[in-house]
């Protein structure tokens, strides 16, 4: 009996130095948590009100704030139990070469998502199209994906490789955008009377800019027509609604003017009188 109190007065010390240890990681462990999520969202909102910051970076700094508290406080944690955190330290090298080896892919999907952050190809907002044949508007480019929303509203993630890859049209990026619309003239019509009939009306729009000036020219010829290029520039916000709004508008005002629908004729010829009759 004796012997056993000796060897449990000689266990309580230990035990009370693991028990303190284990109280003390998990505190470590819990503070190193919690203030690596709330350093995170600082630096988000932050990030978020500044105007010198590029909204495109916000969730890719956001996550290497966040898992780089969280990695030394796993490490705070290895030490405190007496883990030799230099040769853990290695040991993770080691590691992270042979799953970055075998992670090929995922790694190429980090680097290309550094890249397109440091050249900005695209950023949060715009409008762009891949030539892989997505397109859509930016919501963020994180460590793995692009994340995209279609005018549909679908939700596109693709991965940043693919993007990198891709050569991307950026829609959004110009302050002004060229909008391009063929007007068919009938070729009964007054060709010079249509022409100042489209200057008129692209004159007195709200949303075509003056510079550069609209240019309306003669640009072809069809079976049903002549054809008329109406070239005007406007606020990129405004393209669509421009477009839809002229091919409104143009219809009316050559309509109101007597101007006919270009609606193709085909002439057909009756038989010659002496020609000899179909077998």
């Amino acid at each position: 009996m004796s012997e056993y109190l000796v060897n449990l007065e000689t266990l309580m010390p230990r035990l009370a130095d693991g028990a303190f240890n284990i109280v003390m990681a998990l505190a470590i462990l819990l503070i190193g948590w919690w203030a690596s999520t709330l350093l995170g969202r600082w630096v988000r909102r932050v990030a978020t009100r500044s105007s010198r910051i590029d909204p495109t970076i916000v969730p890719m700094f956001y996550s290497v704030v966040v898992w780089t508290v969280r990695i030394f406080t796993v490490i705070a944690v290895l030490a405190r139990f007496g883990v030799q955190t230099a040769s853990l330290i290695a040991v993770l090298g080691a590691a992270g070469l042979a799953v970055g080896l075998a992670l090929q892919n995922t790694l190429q999907n980090i680097a290309a998502g550094i890249m397109l952050l440091i050249l900005r190809p695209l950023r949060a907002g715009e409008y762009v199209a891949l030539s892989s044949g997505a397109e859509g508007t930016v919501v963020e480019v994180g460590l793995f994906l692009c994340r995209l929303v279609q005018v549909d509203g679908i939700y596109i993630s693709l991965p940043n490789s693919v993007v990198w890859n891709a050569t991307i049209t950026n829609y959004s990026r110009n302050v002004t955008r060229r909008l391009d619309i063929p007007v068919t003239v009938h070729y009964d019509d007054n060709l010079d009377e249509a022409l100042a009939q489209l200057n008129r009306l692209v004159a007195n729009h709200a949303m075509v800019q003056k510079d550069p000036a609209p240019l309306i020219k003669v640009s072809e010829y069809k079976d049903n027509g002549t054809v008329v290029n109406v070239r005007v520039w406007c606020a990129a916000a405004q393209y669509w609604d421009l477009r839809w709004d002229l091919f409104h508008q143009i219809r009316l005002t050559l309509g109101a003017a007597g101007f006919k629908p270009p609606i193709p004729v085909r002439q057909i010829q009756g038989q010659p009188k002496d020609a000899a009759p179909l077998a």
